[in-house]
């Protein structure tokens, strides 16, 4: 039972008060002039004021309610390391026996696990979410079992009681970590990128050499090693090999006693991107279709066109004075002899031999083919002639013969069986859609694969690899009434775009190529080839492990599979004589960037609650009880604030001062000072 006097006004405060200095100020007048009745109205005014705030008795029935104790348990990974799980099991064991003899309390148990999604760990959000769910007028104390590692401190709410931090690990633990301060997503290829590393020692590291080994492989090549000082920012300048993914990968070897090696690699991904694609384009004469090439190539921002045509052949005899043409002379020994090797790919669009590119020129561009370069001919009623390209140096790399045949008749384009599942020529849309063409030029003893072909299915498209280096034939010059819209026109662009992109090497327009796509520990794994079968994809894990995966055909040339890859690290794909490499999740979790058991990252959320932040090494604290607003924590105990929460049960209340005594007494007071003044 708890007894309690309320005040229920019936005017506001304001007026109640007013009222009582205007009585102050008439006693003190009637004091000062004498008055004997003075003490006696001033009673009756005490009593009507007294009515006017309404007083009430009230009685309680109250049922007391326990303490509420939050213990959080952190089971994220840095907290698993070394000893740490010991110390754990040890303290929640000797805590349970501390907070069961502690009387009228109640224990919330809260396990931490690693946050999804390499969030490491979130402290203050299982904190939050516990309090949510317990009243907050009967949480006592908070205590926390982790090693300080707190990755949502931001997230802290507003704590209702002491928050305590019991921290495992020890004053000797040390460990090493590689840290990786910028890596770019893109670099281009053939120009040093720039990444920062810092070898780090943290803790009681042992005084050895300031200098620690680093290996750094490219896409699962064998390791170069270099030694790097420690605690120092190291700019290491990189060049990219190829295009397309570049997975690099850092490691220091694992020192004895350090806390883990999780922390000692660093996976870094860089696409490998070509800054432009310089590109020479001859056109033999004018025609419709030399626009069409270079809106194409011109529409691309990373595309350096160099474009001549030729507007007079040497041949051609009119009797004007060469200077006194606005033409520019065709610089052929500087594009074909001194500058040939800077360009990606030469296109030769309707040309044909002349005079103006001597046999030795064109040597060295069959030459400039062997050698990792790229030809794309468009052939035109002049691949036919005795002037033909194709009777000349560039015979020895070109794909195909010209049987000296023009055809001159309308046809629809079409993709062979095998173009379906080259990546130049597949999914380009529906083919009984596409309009015709009218010139098909005769091209028999076809090498390399035959992509598309013309009327009677007689070759179109023609690419082959010539040593290091890639040629394409076309043999028609009336792809440009497809970009005219010409009975419906065509895919032209996109072809074109496909062919020029697979001649400079682009890796998505590979024909054979095996690579994966990751999401978070899943990896899509594709295949693409022209056969009709492949083998199993052997998947070698992090620890060394393999898993052999069937890919299933999803479109024609293309395979895929997916794969759970079971742990954080560089998988190795291999089918045949492909490979790839590809890193799932970062090298080091979250969880191990920072491994140190630390006071630092709490300290501002448990000063706040004037709690404690306690090593367990030096054993588990006792518990006091200690007042809300005092000290919390000292050396070998830590506070808990008792709550004294209730439950009512009944509530009672009854007037203090009815009507009738309120009535009765400033009558009766009223009357004696009255009587006492007359008597006077």
């Amino acid at each position: 039972m708890t007894q309690t006097i309320l005040f229920d006004p019936l005017v506001p405060w304001v007026v109640i008060w007013t009222l009582a200095a205007i009585t102050l100020l008439s006693i003190a007048a009637a004091l000062w002039r004498g008055l004997s009745g003075w003490a006696l109205r001033g009673l009756s005014a005490l009593v009507l004021l007294a009515a006017l705030s309404g007083p009430v008795y009230q009685v309680e029935d109250r049922a007391p309610l326990s303490d509420i104790v939050l213990v959080v348990t952190d089971e994220t990974a840095s907290n698993q390391l070394s000893d740490r799980s010991t110390q754990l099991a040890v303290t929640k064991q000797e805590l349970t026996e501390h907070l069961t003899d502690r009387p009228n309390t109640e224990t919330r148990w809260i396990s931490l696990a690693d946050g999804e999604g390499d969030t490491g760990s979130q402290l203050m959000t299982a904190i939050s979410e516990a309090l949510a769910e317990e009243p907050r007028a009967r949480i006592a104390g908070i205590i926390a079992l982790s090693d300080g590692q707190v990755h949502d401190v931001q997230n802290a709410p507003t704590l209702p009681a002491p928050l305590h931090l019991l921290m495992t690990g020890k004053e000797t633990d040390w460990d090493r970590r590689l840290i990786v301060r910028n890596a770019p997503g893109f670099a281009i290829i053939g120009e040093p990128v720039t990444l920062t590393l810092r070898i780090e020692d943290q803790g009681a590291a042992p005084e050895n050499t300031p200098l620690a080994p680093l290996e750094i492989s490219i896409d699962g090549a064998p390791p170069q090693r270099f030694t790097l000082p420690i605690g120092t920012d190291i700019d290491l300048p990189l060049t990219l090999p190829h295009g397309g993914r570049n997975v690099i990968q850092f490691t220091v070897p694992e020192e004895a006693g350090e806390l883990t090696g999780r922390n000692n690699t660093a996976l870094v991904q860089i696409n490998g991107v070509r800054d432009r694609l310089r590109v020479l384009l001859v056109s033999g004469e004018p025609h419709p279709g030399s626009r069409t090439w270079r809106n194409l190539l011109k529409s691309d921002s990373a595309v350096d066109l160099v474009h001549f045509t030729i507007l007079r052949p040497p041949e051609k005899q009119d009797g004007v004075p060469v200077d006194e043409l606005s033409l520019i002379a065709f610089p052929t020994r500087e594009l074909f002899l001194e500058k040939i090797d800077d360009f990606d790919l030469i296109i030769f669009d309707r040309y044909q031999r002349r005079g103006i590119l001597p046999a030795i020129y064109l040597d060295n561009v069959a030459d400039y083919v062997a050698k990792g370069g790229a030809v794309l001919v468009a052939a035109g009623p002049d691949f036919a002639t005795a002037d033909s390209i194709y009777r000349s140096p560039l015979s020895t790399v070109l794909p195909a013969r010209p049987t000296a045949r023009v055809i001159e008749l309308p046809y629809q384009p079409s993709v062979t069986d095998l173009g379906q599942r080259h990546p130049v020529t597949a999914d380009l849309g529906d083919v009984s859609t596409w309009g015709r063409w009218l010139r098909q030029i005769e091209i028999d003893q076809p090498q390399g694969h035959v992509v598309m072909s013309g009327l009677e299915d007689r070759p179109l498209l023609v690419l082959n690899r010539v040593g290091e280096g890639r040629v394409a034939l076309l043999g028609s010059d009336h792809a440009w009434l497809w970009s005219r819209g010409y009975e419906g026109g065509g895919p032209q662009l996109e072809l074109l775009r496909r062919l020029a992109h697979w001649m400079m090497k682009e890796p998505e327009l590979e024909e054979e190529a095996l690579w994966a796509e990751a999401t978070g520990q899943r990896m899509r794994i594709l295949r693409r080839t022209l056969d009709d079968t492949i083998g199993p994809v052997t998947v070698t894990q992090p620890d060394g492990a393999t898993v052999e995966l069937t890919l299933a055909e999803r479109i024609p040339g293309l395979w895929e599979t997916g794969f759970e890859g079971p742990e954080i690290g560089l998988y190795r794909l291999s089918e045949g004589n492909q490979s790839a490499v590809i890193g799932l999740g970062p090298a080091a979790p979250r969880e191990f960037e920072e491994t140190m058991a630390t006071t630092d990252v709490l300290q501002p959320v448990i000063k706040p609650t004037r709690g404690g932040l306690l090593r367990l090494q030096d054993g588990v604290p006792v518990l006091r009880n200690v007042r809300a607003g005092r000290p919390a924590a000292g050396r070998g105990w830590i506070g808990l604030t008792p709550r004294d929460a209730y439950e009512t049960l009944s509530v009672v209340q009854s007037q203090l001062m009815p009507p009738w005594l309120v009535l009765l007494l400033a009558s009766f007071f009223i009357t004696v000072a009255w009587m006492r003044e007359g008597r006077r």
